[in-house]
């Protein structure tokens, strides 16, 4: 339940529901799997990263893809093309280990 509570990212007062997110994400050809978090942001209190395994596209093609199907407010602010995300044993996404990256990248 603690991992669940971070889950819900709120950017500027706003509630954003990664999964909301990812799920438009999965809908671009390119992505095979996506994982959504919210990072710590200064202006904003939290911005959106998606975690993106894909090829043949870049963070500026799935940007714009985003602004055509969720609000401005929703899309990731920043993108990392990852081999493959972290899971379980049970095959969940550890969003715990994407966190402990995301802080590590900076």
């Amino acid at each position: 339940l603690k991992d669940r509570s971070k889950d819900l990212i709120i950017s500027g007062g706003t509630n954003i529901y990664p999964r909301e997110v990812e799920e438009v994400l999965l809908t671009h050809p390119a992505v095979q799997e996506v994982s959504v978090i919210g990072v710590p942001d200064d202006e904003w209190g939290e911005s959106v990263l998606a975690f993106v395994v894909a090829e043949g596209v870049d963070a500026a093609e799935l940007d714009a893809y985003c602004l055509q199907h969720i609000a401005r407010f929703k899309r990731p602010r920043h993108y990392r093309f990852v081999r493959h995300l972290p899971k379980s044993n049970y095959g969940k996404v550890l969003k715990t280990e994407l966190r402990l990256i995301a802080q590590s990248a900076g």
